[in-house]
Protein backbone atom coordinates (compact mmCIF):
# COMPACT_ATOMS: atom_id res chain seq x y z
CA UNK A 1 0.00 0.00 0.00
CA UNK A 2 1.34 3.29 -0.76
CA UNK A 3 0.73 5.02 2.24
CA UNK A 4 1.96 3.89 6.06
CA UNK A 5 -1.45 2.71 7.86
CA UNK A 6 -2.86 4.83 10.21
CA UNK A 7 -5.14 2.13 11.93
CA UNK A 8 -4.20 -1.16 11.50
CA UNK A 9 -7.08 -3.96 12.17
CA UNK A 10 -5.70 -7.15 13.80
CA UNK A 11 -8.06 -10.51 13.62
CA UNK A 12 -10.56 -7.84 15.26
CA UNK A 13 -13.99 -9.98 16.38
CA UNK A 14 -16.78 -8.03 18.11
CA UNK A 15 -20.15 -9.78 19.75
CA UNK A 16 -23.14 -8.39 20.50
CA UNK A 17 -24.11 -11.20 23.57
CA UNK A 18 -24.24 -13.84 21.24
CA UNK A 19 -24.64 -12.23 17.94
CA UNK A 20 -20.80 -12.41 16.01
CA UNK A 21 -21.29 -8.44 14.65
CA UNK A 22 -17.63 -8.72 12.89
CA UNK A 23 -15.38 -11.54 12.23
CA UNK A 24 -11.58 -11.80 11.57
CA UNK A 25 -11.30 -8.58 10.44
CA UNK A 26 -7.96 -7.64 9.15
CA UNK A 27 -7.19 -4.60 7.18
CA UNK A 28 -4.84 -1.74 7.03
CA UNK A 29 -5.79 2.19 7.04
CA UNK A 30 -4.34 4.33 4.82
CA UNK A 31 -2.75 8.11 6.36
CA UNK A 32 -4.31 11.11 4.62
CA UNK A 33 -6.50 9.56 2.12
CA UNK A 34 -10.36 8.55 2.68
CA UNK A 35 -11.55 4.58 3.31
CA UNK A 36 -15.04 4.73 2.78
CA UNK A 37 -16.64 1.74 4.38
CA UNK A 38 -19.27 0.05 2.08
CA UNK A 39 -22.59 -2.61 2.93
CA UNK A 40 -26.21 -3.14 3.06
CA UNK A 41 -27.34 -2.50 6.83
CA UNK A 42 -26.60 -4.65 9.65
CA UNK A 43 -23.17 -5.69 7.82
CA UNK A 44 -21.43 -3.99 10.52
CA UNK A 45 -19.96 -0.79 9.46
CA UNK A 46 -21.08 1.31 12.11
CA UNK A 47 -19.81 -1.29 14.51
CA UNK A 48 -16.07 -1.15 12.71
CA UNK A 49 -16.17 2.32 12.96
CA UNK A 50 -17.20 3.11 16.48
CA UNK A 51 -14.37 0.03 17.22
CA UNK A 52 -11.63 2.90 16.64
CA UNK A 53 -12.46 5.46 19.31
CA UNK A 54 -13.63 2.72 21.82
CA UNK A 55 -17.13 4.24 21.39
CA UNK A 56 -18.29 0.53 22.31
CA UNK A 57 -16.97 0.69 25.25
CA UNK A 58 -20.63 2.34 26.46
CA UNK A 59 -22.48 -0.52 25.03
CA UNK A 60 -23.87 -3.70 27.32
CA UNK A 61 -22.82 -7.34 26.81
CA UNK A 62 -20.15 -6.35 24.14
CA UNK A 63 -16.90 -8.60 24.07
CA UNK A 64 -14.36 -7.18 21.64
CA UNK A 65 -10.88 -9.50 20.64
CA UNK A 66 -8.23 -8.83 18.17
CA UNK A 67 -6.24 -5.73 18.00
CA UNK A 68 -6.98 -2.39 16.72
CA UNK A 69 -3.67 -0.17 16.19
CA UNK A 70 -3.69 3.47 15.98
CA UNK A 71 -0.29 4.34 15.52
CA UNK A 72 1.09 1.35 16.62
CA UNK A 73 -0.41 1.93 19.91
CA UNK A 74 -3.43 -1.24 20.36
CA UNK A 75 -6.04 0.86 22.09
CA UNK A 76 -7.68 -2.43 23.42
CA UNK A 77 -4.71 -3.00 25.55
CA UNK A 78 -5.71 -2.81 29.23
CA UNK A 79 -3.39 -0.16 30.20
CA UNK A 80 -4.68 2.14 26.92
CA UNK A 81 -5.58 5.52 27.84
CA UNK A 82 -9.29 5.97 26.70
CA UNK A 83 -9.34 9.42 26.66
CA UNK A 84 -5.81 10.08 25.17
CA UNK A 85 -7.50 7.47 22.45
CA UNK A 86 -10.64 9.68 21.47
CA UNK A 87 -8.88 13.22 20.95
CA UNK A 88 -7.08 11.87 18.11
CA UNK A 89 -10.66 10.68 16.87
CA UNK A 90 -13.38 13.40 15.43
CA UNK A 91 -16.60 11.98 15.25
CA UNK A 92 -19.28 13.06 12.51
CA UNK A 93 -22.96 11.45 13.59
CA UNK A 94 -25.49 10.80 10.86
CA UNK A 95 -27.57 13.69 12.48
CA UNK A 96 -25.38 16.90 13.83
CA UNK A 97 -25.88 17.65 17.62
CA UNK A 98 -24.77 20.73 18.46
CA UNK A 99 -23.89 21.72 22.23
CA UNK A 100 -26.52 23.47 23.92
CA UNK A 101 -25.11 26.73 23.59
CA UNK A 102 -23.81 29.74 21.19
CA UNK A 103 -21.93 28.68 18.10
CA UNK A 104 -18.80 30.15 19.88
CA UNK A 105 -19.11 28.12 23.13
CA UNK A 106 -19.15 24.88 20.99
CA UNK A 107 -16.04 25.55 19.10
CA UNK A 108 -14.30 26.95 22.55
CA UNK A 109 -15.17 24.44 24.48
CA UNK A 110 -12.92 21.23 23.85
CA UNK A 111 -10.27 23.94 23.70
CA UNK A 112 -11.38 25.15 27.42
CA UNK A 113 -11.23 21.90 28.48
CA UNK A 114 -7.78 21.02 27.44
CA UNK A 115 -6.76 24.24 29.68
CA UNK A 116 -6.63 26.71 26.90
CA UNK A 117 -7.45 30.05 28.96
CA UNK A 118 -6.35 32.73 26.93
CA UNK A 119 -9.28 34.33 25.04
CA UNK A 120 -7.34 35.77 22.29
CA UNK A 121 -6.49 32.18 20.88
CA UNK A 122 -9.91 30.81 21.86
CA UNK A 123 -11.28 33.74 19.38
CA UNK A 124 -8.15 32.31 16.70
CA UNK A 125 -9.08 28.74 17.29
CA UNK A 126 -13.03 29.59 16.56
CA UNK A 127 -12.75 31.66 13.47
CA UNK A 128 -10.17 29.19 12.39
CA UNK A 129 -12.14 26.44 12.69
CA UNK A 130 -14.98 27.72 11.43
CA UNK A 131 -13.44 28.96 8.45
CA UNK A 132 -12.23 25.42 7.75
CA UNK A 133 -15.33 24.16 7.83
CA UNK A 134 -16.33 26.61 5.09
CA UNK A 135 -19.00 28.20 8.13
CA UNK A 136 -17.66 31.57 8.78
CA UNK A 137 -18.63 33.67 6.26
CA UNK A 138 -22.39 32.38 7.77
CA UNK A 139 -22.16 33.18 11.11
CA UNK A 140 -19.24 35.33 11.85
CA UNK A 141 -22.08 38.49 12.61
CA UNK A 142 -23.77 35.68 15.19
CA UNK A 143 -21.53 33.64 17.35
CA UNK A 144 -23.04 34.31 20.40
CA UNK A 145 -26.19 33.24 19.06
CA UNK A 146 -27.65 29.23 20.12
CA UNK A 147 -26.06 26.58 17.86
CA UNK A 148 -29.71 25.10 17.89
CA UNK A 149 -31.10 28.11 15.13
CA UNK A 150 -28.83 27.19 12.44
CA UNK A 151 -29.93 25.12 9.52
CA UNK A 152 -29.56 21.09 9.77
CA UNK A 153 -26.32 21.34 7.21
CA UNK A 154 -25.01 24.80 8.73
CA UNK A 155 -25.28 22.56 12.84
CA UNK A 156 -23.38 19.39 10.74
CA UNK A 157 -20.59 21.59 9.30
CA UNK A 158 -20.53 23.51 13.39
CA UNK A 159 -19.94 19.62 14.34
CA UNK A 160 -17.38 19.06 12.24
CA UNK A 161 -15.47 22.74 13.40
CA UNK A 162 -16.13 21.48 16.81
CA UNK A 163 -14.39 17.79 16.55
CA UNK A 164 -11.56 19.48 14.24
CA UNK A 165 -10.80 22.17 17.23
CA UNK A 166 -9.80 19.76 19.68
CA UNK A 167 -6.75 18.58 17.40
CA UNK A 168 -7.49 14.98 16.22
CA UNK A 169 -5.82 13.23 13.64
CA UNK A 170 -8.59 10.90 12.13
CA UNK A 171 -11.97 11.70 10.90
CA UNK A 172 -15.12 9.59 11.18
CA UNK A 173 -17.84 10.14 9.93
CA UNK A 174 -20.52 7.49 10.45
CA UNK A 175 -23.06 8.44 7.52
CA UNK A 176 -22.18 12.11 8.38
CA UNK A 177 -24.92 13.46 5.20
CA UNK A 178 -28.22 11.27 5.75
CA UNK A 179 -29.64 13.82 7.55
CA UNK A 180 -28.61 16.65 5.12
CA UNK A 181 -30.16 18.22 2.26
CA UNK A 182 -28.19 17.49 -1.41
CA UNK A 183 -26.34 20.85 -1.40
CA UNK A 184 -25.12 20.36 2.56
CA UNK A 185 -23.65 17.25 1.47
CA UNK A 186 -22.31 18.33 -0.94
CA UNK A 187 -20.70 21.07 1.37
CA UNK A 188 -19.93 18.08 3.62
CA UNK A 189 -18.16 16.03 1.00
CA UNK A 190 -16.06 18.83 -0.13
CA UNK A 191 -14.81 19.69 3.43
CA UNK A 192 -13.74 16.25 3.58
CA UNK A 193 -11.59 16.43 0.03
CA UNK A 194 -9.79 19.32 1.18
CA UNK A 195 -9.21 17.79 4.57
CA UNK A 196 -7.36 14.73 3.69
CA UNK A 197 -4.48 16.63 3.05
CA UNK A 198 -4.13 17.04 7.06
CA UNK A 199 -6.22 13.97 8.40
CA UNK A 200 -7.07 10.58 8.06
CA UNK A 201 -10.68 10.31 7.10
CA UNK A 202 -13.08 7.02 7.26
CA UNK A 203 -16.32 7.54 6.09
CA UNK A 204 -19.18 4.81 6.93
CA UNK A 205 -22.43 5.25 3.61
CA UNK A 206 -24.89 3.24 2.27
CA UNK A 207 -24.78 5.71 -0.88
CA UNK A 208 -22.55 4.21 -3.97
CA UNK A 209 -22.26 7.47 -5.75
CA UNK A 210 -20.87 8.99 -2.63
CA UNK A 211 -18.10 6.23 -2.47
CA UNK A 212 -17.30 6.95 -5.50
CA UNK A 213 -17.26 10.44 -5.57
CA UNK A 214 -15.08 10.28 -1.85
CA UNK A 215 -14.05 7.52 -2.03
CA UNK A 216 -9.29 6.86 -2.13
CA UNK A 217 -9.81 3.34 -0.70
CA UNK A 218 -13.38 1.41 -0.43
CA UNK A 219 -13.88 -1.40 2.18
CA UNK A 220 -16.55 -3.81 1.56
CA UNK A 221 -18.54 -5.55 4.37
CA UNK A 222 -21.24 -8.35 4.39
CA UNK A 223 -22.52 -10.42 7.28
CA UNK A 224 -19.59 -9.12 9.40
CA UNK A 225 -17.12 -9.88 6.83
CA UNK A 226 -14.68 -8.42 5.06
CA UNK A 227 -15.11 -9.29 1.48
CA UNK A 228 -13.07 -6.83 -0.31
CA UNK A 229 -10.22 -3.66 0.37
CA UNK A 230 -8.62 -2.05 -2.18
CA UNK A 231 -8.11 1.19 -4.20
CA UNK A 232 -11.56 2.62 -5.08
CA UNK A 233 -10.92 2.91 -8.63
CA UNK A 234 -10.73 -1.07 -8.36
CA UNK A 235 -13.14 -2.53 -5.78
CA UNK A 236 -15.68 -0.30 -7.47
CA UNK A 237 -15.02 -0.36 -11.37
CA UNK A 238 -13.72 -3.76 -11.47
CA UNK A 239 -14.38 -5.95 -7.80
CA UNK A 240 -12.43 -9.31 -7.61
CA UNK A 241 -14.95 -10.98 -5.52
CA UNK A 242 -17.88 -11.81 -6.93
CA UNK A 243 -20.25 -10.99 -3.81
CA UNK A 244 -18.73 -7.41 -4.47
CA UNK A 245 -19.42 -7.23 -7.95
CA UNK A 246 -22.81 -8.31 -7.27
CA UNK A 247 -23.29 -5.85 -4.30
CA UNK A 248 -22.12 -2.81 -7.06
CA UNK A 249 -24.55 -3.80 -9.61
CA UNK A 250 -27.55 -4.19 -7.25
CA UNK A 251 -27.90 -7.59 -7.01
CA UNK A 252 -27.85 -8.20 -3.16
CA UNK A 253 -28.43 -5.71 -0.88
Amino acid sequence: MESKAHISIQNLNIYYGKDHALKDINVEIPKKKITVIIGPSGCGKSTLLKSFNRLLDSVDNVKITGKVLVDGEDIYDPKAEVTHIRKKMGLLSQKPYPLPMSIYDNIAYGPRIHEERNKKKIDKIVEHFLRTASLWDEVKDKLHSPASQLSVGQQQRLCLARGLAVGPEIILGDEPTSALDPRSSQNIEARFQELKQQYTIVVVTHILRQAKRLADYVLFLYGGRLIEYGPAHEVLENPKEAMTKEYIQGVIS
